[in-house]
């Protein structure tokens, strides 16, 4: 640990079930535009229909934090006798760190507080950790301030990216935690008292892989014939050919309401995917449905825009009007040894490859990445030509899985497991970590190989390796103090080795 502490003390009486500690992430506890009382919009129910008397909400001004701070040294110096004469450290200075704050309804006055912020003085790589939980002496009991702060905590560090959430807290606070959803990691010693490390499961990734790919193994079982050594690939060689096939559907309601850039995806994702197998793009036939002509042209001067950008014709397709918005592009391409996404091993080295130009698609901000509308046809070109020109053991474009779920895919098709090194990930600037290993990333291209082996030549794309396969199952995250926690637990869409 970093030596800060979730201190638990005198949390005597607060009530959480063994559900009542589990808040969405994405609730929007965010730093800008923050509501006043969290309780009401994390829908803390058990805690407001007991009308407590207090909210939670985000120290801002200096009297705040002088007043959680006082009841930080009544607790921490005065009655436990952990410290002498105060409690501070450089968390307190450490302009990254939030501190949560209970304040009294009818008299205003702060009656608890917790602090929480990125582990280590580095970049914030998604490892949080909490600290200093106090609740004022005359405010314990029944109340339950210590359990709605624990969860407002738990909301805030999710909705801030963090993967890796942990505090350490007194042994005897251990079952509250408990009740709240924490998991006992180990025993430790914090100024001399004993204390239990304690982890916060954020299951975001495991989330995103369920919502995107759990479905499809039953789902297609005994419908797929793509050959030996391409099950689950990003595309399909046409048998007795050198062509290889991608088709990719967008989302009907994003089509509706943004349609130049659901034309200019379509062209994307389907060019990815024949980027992954090492094939080059020969043309695209399109499918598109839409209300009236008027929608209809936004699609298509997305979809051509793209097309030109790429220097990939359009050969033809289907359109049809007076029906729901629907759009999907097939995309031939010719290679004479496609590159698999089954063909990694134990040992082999991973690699991202990613475009971190550009910035968030508005309207779909920490979910889908635009970086490639900004680029050159040039550019365009020497990325999707990345893996023909290397030829990896393995590779897959990173799909709305995210890179942590797409590497989970890379592994189940090569029958492995994966470990991904979370601070090597290359990740751009505007971009928490959670987001970026969950959202679409534009161009992303993850790789397996040797290694040693050379890497990825995709123009203004920047690589590294962040990983390796291994033997077993799942997905792991490593963290730069050595731990491994679990990303995805087995198989991403149970369509299983190539």
């Amino acid at each position: 640990m970093i030596g800060v502490f979730l201190d638990g003390y005198g949390l005597d009486g607060a009530r959480g079930g063994p559900g009542s500690g589990k808040v969405d992430g994405g609730c929007g506890v965010a730093a800008a535009g923050l509501p006043q009382d969290i309780l009401a919009l994390l829908g803390d129910r058990s805690t407001l229909a007991r009308d407590p008397g207090f909210q939670i909400e985000e120290a801002v001004s200096g009297g705040e934090l002088a007043a959680y701070r006082r009841l930080r040294r009544a607790a921490f110096v005065h009655e436990q006798g952990l410290f002498d004469g105060n409690d501070l450290d450089g968390r307190d200075a450490d302009p990254r760190t939030v501190v949560l704050v209970a304040r009294d309804r009818a008299t205003g006055t702060v009656v608890g507080g917790v602090r929480l912020g990125p582990a280590g003085d580095g970049p914030d790589i998604g490892w949080w950790t909490g600290g200093r939980l106090v609740v004022a002496r005359g405010a314990r009991g029944p109340r339950g301030i210590g359990a709605a702060l624990v969860r407002a905590a738990c909301a805030r560090a999710e909705a801030e990216g963090a993967l890796r959430f942990e505090a350490t807290v007194q042994t005897r606070n251990q079952p509250l935690f408990t009740r709240l959803g924490w998991e006992r990691m180990r025993s430790v010693t914090v100024a001399g008292a004993p204390h239990v490390l304690m982890r916060w499961p954020i299951g975001r990734i495991a989330a995103r892989t369920e919502a995107t790919k759990a479905a499809l193994g039953p789902l297609l079982d005994g419908v797929l014939s793509a050959g030996a050594g391409f099950t689950g690939d990003d595309g399909a060689p046409v048998p007795g050919t050198g062509t290889v096939a991608a088709c990719d559907a967008i989302v009907p309601s994003m089509v509706e309401r943004d349609p130049e850039w659901a034309g200019w995806c379509a062209v994307l994702v389907n060019l990815n995917d024949l980027a992954a197998m090492g094939a080059s793009p020969v043309g695209l036939l399109d499918a598109l449905g839409a209300q009236d002509a008027v929608h209809a042209a936004r699609v298509i001067s997305g979809l051509r825009r793209a097309a030109e950008a790429y220097g990939v014709p359009v050969l033809g397709g289907h359109t049809q009007l007076g029906v729901p918005a629907s759009l999907s592009v097939t995309a031939l391409g010719v290679t004479g040894s496609p590159v698999r996404g089954g063909g990694g091993r134990p040992g082999h080295a991973v690699r991202l490859t990613a475009d971190l130009g550009g910035g968030w698609r508005p309207g779909y901000g920490g979910v889908q990445w635009d970086s490639t509308t900004l680029r050159r046809g040039g550019e365009l070109r020497a990325m999707i030509g990345a893996v023909a020109a290397a030829r990896p053991a393995a590779a897959k474009d990173v799909s709305m899985a995210g890179i942590a779920g797409t590497l989970g895919m890379l592994a189940e098709a090569s029958g492995c497991a994966a470990v991904l090194d979370v601070a090597s990930v290359p990740r751009p600037f505007g971009a928490t970590v959670g987001d970026w290993l969950t959202c679409f990333p534009g161009f992303a291209m993850l790789t397996a190989d040797e290694p040693g082996a050379p890497p990825l030549s995709a123009g203004p794309a920047t690589g590294a390796v962040c990983g390796e396969l291994r033997a077993g199952e799942g997905v792991g995250l490593r963290w730069p103090d050595g731990e491994i926690t679990e990303a995805v637990t087995g198989s991403v869409t149970g369509l299983g080795t190539a």
